[in-house]
């Protein structure tokens, strides 16, 4: 596919050779915060988390994918499960929480399939070290073609955040296409940002 997505831009899944891409990840990476204090610096612990919500053709919930429901029920979506702290020793080039879809055991009533970000604690994404996001095709440990990726660290548009959407699939004519929509929204809870996906981006 060898395609960087920016903001806004939308793909259909099809890659070169004429397939479909059957199955992508969704990893996020990102550091502990150097608070400095009067008798040195120490580590103060982040915890992001990434969600996936299923939607279906009008629009209802499904399912929701996150740190407490790690599998959806068919297990065509999964969770690695819920990073507490982010990386304090340095950023060690792997994602902190990984979210796998696959695509052809999705349920067939599903339309849509929502990735959200979350600071569970409230912390500004501004302030998290090399906080990014990936979206590939391939599984956790093969990683075949990045296609989207937000660098959230560096990205001034995140700063005073604590919620994103980072992207949907969806389903045309059978088919599955991408929107890269990295946007960062004004709700705190996961429970917020299901409904605002709902009114503004499905």
């Amino acid at each position: 596919m060898a395609i960087n997505l920016q903001k806004g831009q939308r793909i259909n899944l099809k890659k070169e050779n004429g397939s479909t891409l059957s199955q992508a990840c969704v990893g996020i990476n990102w550091g502990a915060i150097d608070k400095k204090g009067i008798f040195g610096s120490k580590k103060e612990a982040v915890d992001l988390d990434g969600s996936c919500i299923l939607y279906d053709s009008n629009k209802n919930v499904s399912e929701i994918i996150y740190f407490g429901n790690l599998k959806s029920n068919n297990g065509s979506v999964q969770h690695s499960g819920d990073d507490l702290t982010g990386d304090v020793n340095g950023d060690d080039g792997l994602d902190n929480e990984v979210i796998t879809i696959d695509f052809s055991n999705l349920n067939p009533s599903v339309e849509h399939v929502a990735l959200v970000l979350h600071s569970y604690q409230g912390q500004d994404f501004g302030t998290i070290p090399f906080a990014s996001i990936r979206i590939y095709e391939g599984t956790p440990k093969n990683v075949r073609e990045v296609f989207a990726k937000y660098d959230i660290a560096n990205d001034k548009s995140f700063n005073g955040h604590v919620a994103m959407v980072m992207g949907v699939f969806y389903k045309r004519n059978g088919e599955w296409k991408f929107n890269a929509i990295g946007d960062a929204v004004s709700d705190r809870k996961l429970e917020q940002t299901v409904k605002t996906v709902q009114e503004k981006y499905l």
